[in-house]
């Protein structure tokens, strides 16, 4: 499993990325005044459907702006938001974002066994691998690659958008790889790991 991750990560760090512009974390605390409904101050939402951005890796968000913006990534209200923004603006938000520490969720106790099971081992007899691989123990994931922390996210949030890789809606991961696991997954298993996911710290 280890030498496998560590190939995967290399190749996918290897693979040419979008250049991004160094952000200015002030710059972006002043310019994500607007985010604070949706996402929160400091980007910690407390609504489940709209994402924790504290402390999520910067390239991961300056990305999934871009994508937005490109409409490789399907949002109608983020792609209204991002039409009036630079790449500066946006660099320097994800610069800010990713300077913030994000607040912890809690666990189901009646998801937390399959949940722990499927993050921490996958699935063999469906192919779904260990999500940890990618995302790490803790969630924090590898920002290297930008792949992003999962940590404290809101279990709504995390299930929508699993769904969405499941059926093809969402289509902005490299190669095809987050579609190829989660159309693996049941609908039981993206919940409980979902669950899982907003108490790792």
């Amino acid at each position: 499993m280890k030498k496998w991750c560590k190939a995967i990560i290399l190749s996918y760090v290897a693979i040419a990325l979008p250049a991004m512009a160094a952000g200015d974390i002030d710059a972006g605390q002043v310019k994500s005044v607007d985010c604070i409904e949706c996402h929160g101050p400091g980007g910690n939402s407390t609504k489940p459907m709209f994402p924790k951005l504290a402390g999520q890796g910067e390239g991961y968000l300056f990305k999934q702006l871009m994508d937005f913006a490109s409409g490789a990534r399907e949002g109608i209200f983020m792609a209204g938001i991002v039409s009036d923004l630079s790449e500066q603006d946006m660099a320097d938000m994800a610069a800010y974002f990713a300077s913030t520490s994000h607040t912890p969720g809690a666990v189901s106790d009646v998801l937390l066994e399959q949940g722990q099971k499927l993050y921490r081992g996958g699935n063999k007899e469906t192919g779904v691998p260990a999500c940890m691989a990618c995302h790490g123990p803790s969630g924090a994931g590898i920002p290297a690659a930008k792949w992003p922390s999962l940590s404290g996210q809101h279990i709504a949030y995390t299930e929508a958008q699993l769904a969405d890789f499941a059926n093809g809606t969402r289509h902005n991961d490299m190669n095809g790889m987050m579609r190829d696991i989660a159309a693996k997954m049941s609908k039981a298993e993206r919940q409980a790991v979902s669950a899982y996911i907003s108490g790792l710290h």
